[in-house]
């Protein structure tokens, strides 16, 4: 593989790790029940995607289900659920955090599963990304807004982080031979199919009380068709595992965010574990570039 497609992929995976930064912010603003919330980011993503494949002269799509897409979207149903609710117990910090652990399980698997072997720097990389996201997380005790019952809400999130790591590796299998909007459009219409009776069950309120909640799922669900859409893009061009790490990015630009909106003070601790997560991608990152791998082809 040539540089510069490598490093657009890279490049369009931070972006979309910026993008969906602004995630937990919308659940924050959209008043609605967490698994309801995941339900409307994914039910209103599904139309914006079918669009774009006949946009893209792939509306032969539209009838032929993948399995990777929709695997996908019932682990994005239990991310979604269990990552929502944390937001509700725990900080957008800590929720962010905690909710993107998933490099461990995706370099794990990935090696398994897509012979994706990591190199020992690369590892260097990945144990210092989940060593600033851990000290990101356990520096927000004191000083910041913490939430009802953290304790829960980190539970929630880390168990989310496993979901969310089967997302990845499905998202990567399916782009083997789906265009980036196909495996999307899939994995969001059946991740929204499942958290609809989730909802339901538990008993959520399904439409958001406000105006500005319901415009919170209308950003919800365009961060989700740019951000992940980005993701599920470079997923095609580069490593799982790689993917994952930078993903981890996210917890630093969503920190500011709700220090911005919400007075979540970020501590001296947090900007240090901040500091060495966005220090370990770039070595993760370099680690990777050094011995080019095959990408997944359409």
């Amino acid at each position: 593989m040539t540089a510069a497609p490598r490093w657009t992929a890279y490049a369009a995976l931070l972006f979309g790790a910026c993008a969906i930064s602004m995630t937990p912010i919308w659940v924050r603003l959209a008043d609605a029940g967490p698994a309801a919330i995941g339900f409307w980011r994914l039910g209103l993503s599904a139309p914006i995607l079918a669009v774009l494949m006949i946009v893209n002269r792939d509306a032969a799509s539209l009838t032929r289900p993948t399995l990777p897409g929709l695997l996908g979207g019932l682990f994005l149903c239990g991310d979604l659920a269990l990552w929502h609710y944390s937001l509700g117990f725990t900080s957008v910090t800590n929720a962010t955090v905690l909710g993107n652990l998933a490099p461990i399980y995706v370099t794990i698997i990935g090696w398994l599963l897509f012979k994706e072997r990591p190199k020992a720097l690369f590892l260097v990389g990945l144990a210092g990304a989940i060593a600033g996201a851990v000290i990101m997380a356990l520096g927000g005790g004191k000083v910041s807004t913490p939430g009802p019952n953290p304790l829960l809400g980190d539970v929630l999130a880390t168990l989310g982080a496993a979901w969310y790591a089967g997302y990845l590796l499905a998202t990567r299998a399916g782009r083997a031979k789906s265009t980036t909007s196909a495996i999307m459009f899939w994995s969001s219409l059946a991740g929204a199919v499942a958290l609809l009776p989730v909802s339901l069950v538990l008993g959520e309120r399904l439409l958001p009380a406000t105006g500005g909640g319901a415009w919170a799922l209308v950003g919800l669900a365009a961060t989700h068709v740019i951000g992940q859409g980005a993701i599920a893009w470079a997923l095609g061009k580069l490593p799982t595992a790689v993917a994952a790490v930078t993903v981890l990015i996210q917890p630093a630009f969503s920190g500011a965010i709700a220090w911005a909106l919400f007075g979540e003070v970020l501590t001296a601790q947090q900007i240090l574990g901040g500091t060495i997560v966005l220090g370990a991608v770039v070595l993760a990152q370099w680690a990777s570039a050094r011995r080019p791998q095959a990408p997944v082809t359409q």
